[in-house]
Parts: structure tokens; sequence; C-alpha cells
């Protein structure tokens, strides 16, 4: 129990609640269900990228090049289903394909030229928006196909609300959940999860145990990009159209997702948990300016500064467990 009133994510949710409670205080229909699921739906994707940054965060790196992942990926699945026609399941591999294939070639210059993390994505983030740019000069993605538009438009579970209407649970929300799962599974039960924490919380200890760092690096990657073609996907069915710059900055919601959740910046901790905290405290946090009609610009300056005071907390905290660690002093 003590353990439980100390962990990040207890007061990461009791953050939100208090949040919530004075979004709710001001606005009659923030605790709506109808808003409470269009505010999940309209975050899945900055959701299924956070799961994909947290492993990355956990090894010590930093993957500023989501934006601009996502982004391609949604002009290349647009392009398929257009020209194509196509279907479900081949736009879904499409995606993830290109995902992947972004991700490790990103692990790979990382983890086998040790080029740090944050120049290769910067490298690979102007790569790909000035490949983008070229391609569709900044043009909009229409017409496509009413059968994926349909597949944006599925909700299950459905149920009455007050006004008498039936509303469901967005496909998007289910796609992030499972998502949500299928991460929480592999960082707890399988021995790839187990080496992201070593490599993150140390490298040289890692390696002496007989991890493979580079291979953990690559998987890594490639699994942020497994996860940017799922959210490549989520946000077309939502918006039923592809804007090349519709992801522009991206990058910092991501990360500061990730950090409010409590994953520590240097690398070594982190959880699904904590970074589906993060998320919703975001999404409650931009929804609740939305509805108060507070300039939305608020919003940029309250996560930059949530982001430093989690960063300043973490360094402060992690200083302060070194110190009182016992030290050994070793004679030549």
């Amino acid at each position: 129990m003590k353990r439980s009133v100390k962990s990040k994510e207890t007061w990461i949710l009791l953050m939100l609640i208090v949040l919530s409670v004075l979004i709710g205080t001001r606005s009659n229909v923030f605790f709506r269900p109808d808003n409470l699921l269009d505010l999940l739906k309209n975050n899945a994707v900055l959701g299924i990228m956070a799961l994909g940054m947290t492993l990355v965060i956990i090894t010590g790196g930093i993957d500023v090049s989501v934006g601009a992942v996502v982004a391609i990926l949604t002009v290349i699945i647009g392009k398929f289903m257009v020209t194509f026609g196509g279907n479900l399941l081949l736009t879904f591999l499409v995606a993830i394909t290109g995902g992947i294939i972004i991700g490790i070639l990103n692990g790979t210059l990382i983890a086998l030229a040790h080029i740090p993390a944050i120049v290769v994505t910067l490298g690979t983030m102007s790569i790909i928006n000035g490949l983008m740019l070229y391609y569709t000069n900044g043009t909009w993605i229409n017409n496509i196909p009413a059968w994926f538009i349909d597949f944006g438009r599925i909700n299950i579970l459905k149920f009455p609300i007050a006004s008498g209407d039936m509303v469901g649970i967005p496909i998007q929300i289910v796609i992030f959940l499972v998502m949500a799962l299928l991460t929480w599974a592999l960082l707890k039960y399988t021995l790839i999860g187990r080496s992201v924490y070593a490599v993150g919380g140390n490298p040289v200890s890692a390696k002496r145990v007989g991890i493979n760092i580079e291979r953990t690096l690559i998987f890594v990657y490639a699994y942020m990009g497994f996860l940017a073609g799922v959210a490549a996907v989520v946000h077309t069915s939502i918006m039923r159209q592809v804007d090349p710059n519709a992801f522009l900055g991206f990058e910092l919601q991501v990360i500061a997702a990730v950090v409010v959740g409590g994953a520590n910046i240097m690398g070594g901790s982190g959880s699904v948990l904590g970074t589906l905290l993060g998320v919703l405290f975001l999404a409650v946090l931009n929804n609740g300016l939305i509805l108060t009609h507070i300039p939305t610009f608020w919003q940029k300056i309250i996560v930059g500064l949530i982001i430093i005071f989690a960063v300043s907390f973490d360094v402060v905290q992690r200083r302060r467990i070194e110190k009182n660690l016992p030290k050994v002093d070793v004679e030549n």
C-alpha cells in the first residue's frame, strides 16, 4: 500500500482526477459519455504513438521523427487506397510494413553506427518531411474509399445516454486499447521487455549478463514504426482524408505524454499504465481548455511547463537516490 501511494502512477491519477473535477465544475458537458468517448477517440493516435515512445525512452533514447513517420504513412495508405482500392487488411499491412522499415533504419543507425538517437531521428524527420513536401506539394488526399470510411464509423457495445441517443465505443478506441494491452504484455512477460528495461537502466551491466543491446534497440525502434503504421490507419479512419501537414510538431505531444506519465527521460523506468495516464491527462487538459473557452495557445505553454517540471523532478529524484547509495572504494 505504501509503495502504491508513493508510485508515480498514483500521483498522476490523483492529478488527473483533480483536473477532471475542476473542468467538470466549469463545464456541464465534460462528463457526458459522448464527450468522454470523443475525447478518447480523438487522442487514440497520440496514445498509440506514446506507447511506442515509452519503449524508446525506457532505453534512454528519443524519437523526434514520429510525427513525420505517421504523416508519410498516412500519405502512403491514402494513395494506396485511392489508386488500388485495396482492403482493410492490405491497408494495415502497407502501413505497418512501411513503419517497421523506417524504424529498423533508425534503430540500425543508432545501435550499429552508434549515432545519437536525437541526431538520427532529426535527420529522418527532415528527410521524410522533404520527400513528402516534394511528392504531395502539400495537397490533401481525398476520395478515400467508402468501405474505409464505414470502417472508421464502427461503434461497438452501444448504450443509451440521458438525451436518448445511442452511443458506442468507436473502433479507434478499441484498437488503442489492444495496442496498449500488447505493449503491456511485451514489457511485462517477454525477454525483450526485460531487456528494454535493462538496456535503459545500465547498458554495461545488461551487456555483461548477455543481453544483445544492438538487437534490443533495433527491435524498439522497429516496434515504434509498427505502432506508427497502426496510428496512421487510425488517424485516416477518423479524418477520412489525408493532410500531409497534420502532424507538424506532433512529436512534442507524444514525448510529453510519456514524460508526464512518469517515464524517466534518462532511461530505465516507465510503464504502460503511466503512459496511458499521461495521455489522458493531456487529453483532458486540451478538452477542458476548449470547453471552458480558454485560448488553445495556453495548452502549448502548460505542456512545456509540465515537461520541464516532470524532467526536473526525475533528475532531482535520481540524484537523491544516487547520493544515498553506499559508496565502495576499490583499491588498485
